[in-house]
């Protein structure tokens, strides 16, 4: 007797077309992976691959065009924006992101990011906030928390030395020039699916012709927190988002501020 099996298994996930099929450098548990999951996964739904040009710059994120099957351009430390506003004015049809961390955009790059806002330029910056220089040895970053203990702050973040965590995102909600700015997190699986609808509010507005539109995640570094990976995105959902809440900040193509 022969008997027939019926296979009632079900795809839940594939990788995303846009992703190349390959190992990160990024260390296990990292956050960047999901970051770069949600963004292929948008350049898929929403066409977006083919005529996508990314611009990197120094920092964990260092090597992210590996990853995405897309035109990418490398910058110097901080200076994505900048880099990425050129791109955008002799291309002007295509779709421009800028990837950068918190030591990246927060710190060396601040100029380069308020002047890119302020002037409205049409691009879309994805910024990874971790809390820490994750790639040259776990130093303070402008993001590190009070009472954060980093290899540059080992009795924690005191704001008489060190001053306070910049809310740069809050900062460039403030300029004109800023169509969207918004705030999400991959700490938990519901927090990953409310920051890929920023993302694709974000993205939606650069081809819209908006101006300037930045998506900040809140990320984790379990080595350089010195944790493991559930504890740090723990420590994400319980501590960070504290010091940095989620949601939209502004969304001027709605004509006005929302709540998260």
């Amino acid at each position: 007797m022969t008997v027939q099996l019926t296979d009632n298994r079900r795809v839940i996930y594939r990788r995303p077309d846009a992703l190349q099929d390959k190992s990160t450098h990024y260390c296990p548990g990292c956050g960047h992976g999901i970051v770069h999951r949600l963004v292929a996964e948008l350049f898929d739904e929403m066409k977006l691959t083919g005529r996508t040009i990314g611009v990197g710059s120094v920092g964990c994120s260092v090597f992210a065009y590996e990853y995405f099957k897309t035109d990418f351009v490398e910058s110097p430390h901080g200076r994505a924006p900048a880099v990425a506003t050129g791109v955008r004015r002799v291309q002007p049809d295509k779709f421009v992101f800028t990837y950068q961390g918190d030591g990246d955009l927060a710190a060396i790059g601040t100029a380069e990011i308020v002047h890119a806002a302020a002037r409205g330029e049409n691009i879309t910056a994805i910024f990874v906030n971790n809390g820490i220089y994750g790639m040259t040895g776990g130093q303070m970053a402008p993001t590190t928390l009070l009472g954060q203990k980093t290899t540059s702050s080992p009795l924690g973040r005191d704001p008489v030395l060190a001053g306070y965590p910049v809310p740069i995102t809050e900062m460039l909600a403030l300029v004109p020039g800023t169509a969207y700015a918004a705030r999400g997190s991959v700490a938990t699986p519901q927090l990953v699916g409310r920051a890929k609808s920023l993302l694709k509010r974000a993205f939606e507005l650069q081809e819209a012709k908006a101006g300037f539109t930045i998506v900040e995640i809140l990320s984790n570094c379990p080595v350089g927190w010195g944790m493991t990976a559930p504890a740090s995105m723990e420590h994400v959902e319980k501590d960070v988002i504290g010091t940095y809440p989620l949601g939209v900040l502004v969304d001027r193509a709605k004509a006005g501020p929302e709540s998260k």
